[in-house]
């Protein structure tokens, strides 16, 4: 029996990551004002012009490497082939050794350098132009904090003093207007981290580009088409790696200032039927670790909640954000269809408290 339960185990668990892997699990989720869902992350598909440029180095790249690969073979087949060994007498015969063949020498030092500097060439150009590129006045600007294991996102604006300060915080999904190749619309990202080494990556949008601990490293998109674009940290970070997700997603821009506006307004009171839910979350850790806007709830160990119901997901992408998988999570994210070795824990509430508290949840749109 415990052998049938471990293997079900392993068919659910390879079932849950092809569909996450896809993006197939998020479709229930989406509402029906997003722009739909690009499940596969074709790198030889690119919607955004720094993606295209890696794209367009990508394929002399890939021909180079791809001509060495058939050369080699091909040798290689040929000498296994062609000196085989043929009959008992060639055992003890002694192929004609060469020693000291310039011709040889030469042909297997100078080839590879010239090689290697063309690479080197090709690679360079691209990276400078991408990261030398300037930043446009009427882009949007965003801060990405990387933390063990999800993506608390600032919207900056400017100050009176021309400074770039927080406008509104989010968390692990992030809205950028969409332009044309002709009329871009450039996202410009600053990427730090509160932790570990982490590496941010969304393949159709741009390449990867490592976050890191007391550093500020840049990236920015320019996306032509709408739609929900899928990422993932690129870099082992701790036990939930592979569950923290990103996902851009690329608005009309009249969507997104839409979208923006409404994580702008700050809750002001709370509807009486959740009050006992508000009071729960107060109560409990949940304050101490996350903020909601207009509350005594400022922690900043957890994503924002202040708009958590305007998420398609929990836990970075772990979960889709439906009532029952946000009663579950808040019951206990460490459960194994959660995300066990997040650094949220089970409080051991009673499942009248959790109703309480998702009711109170849901209220934050």
């Amino acid at each position: 029996m415990t052998l049938k339960n471990g293997i079900r185990s392993c068919k659910n668990l390879a079932v849950r990551s092809l569909v996450a892997f896809f993006g197939l699990g998020t479709l229930a989720a989406q509402q029906a004002d997003d722009p739909p869902i690009r499940a596969i992350q074709n790198i030889f598909e690119p919607l955004s012009t720094p993606a295209l440029k890696i794209h367009e180095t990508s394929i002399p790249v890939l021909l180079i490497c791809a001509g060495i690969f058939v050369l080699v073979t091909s040798l290689l087949i040929y000498i296994v082939v062609k000196f085989r060994q043929r009959s008992e007498a060639d055992r003890h015969i002694e192929p004609p050794q060469v020693y000291g063949s310039s011709h040889i020498e030469l042909a297997w030092t100078v080839i590879p350098i010239i090689i290697t500097v063309v690479l080197i060439l090709i690679t360079a150009r691209t990276i400078g132009e991408i990261q030398n590129a300037p930043i446009p006045e009427d882009a949007v600007r965003i801060r990405v904090v990387g933390h063990q294991w999800w993506w608390e996102v600032h919207y900056l604006k400017q100050d009176e003093n021309g400074e770039w300060v927080t406008d509104f915080i989010t968390a692990n999904e992030i809205h950028v207007p969409v332009g044309t190749r002709e009329e871009p619309k450039r996202t410009h990202f600053i990427l730090e981290s509160a932790d570990v080494i982490h590496s941010f990556w969304v393949p159709q949008l741009a390449g990867k580009m490592d976050v890191i601990p007391n550093r500020k490293n840049e990236l920015w998109i320019e996306p032509w088409a709408t739609g929900t674009y899928l990422g993932n940290c690129a870099e082992y970070c701790g036990t939930q790696h592979a569950k923290m997700k990103i996902r851009v997603i690329v608005n009309e821009p009249e969507a997104f200032e839409a979208w923006a506006a409404n994580q702008r307004q700050v809750p002001t009171t709370v509807e009486p039927q959740v009050a006992l839910g508000h009071k729960l979350f107060m109560d409990y850790a949940c304050a101490n670790c996350h903020t909601v806007d207009g509350t005594i709830a400022d922690g900043v160990f957890g994503p924002d909640l202040t708009k958590l119901m305007t998420r398609r997901t929990l836990g970075s992408g772990a979960v889709d954000n439906t009532p029952e998988n946000l009663f579950k999570w808040v019951r206990d994210p460490q459960a194994p269809d959660m995300k066990p070795g997040c650094l949220m824990p089970d409080m051991k509430m009673l499942d009248s408290e959790v109703k309480e508290i998702v009711a109170y949840l849901e209220t934050l749109k």
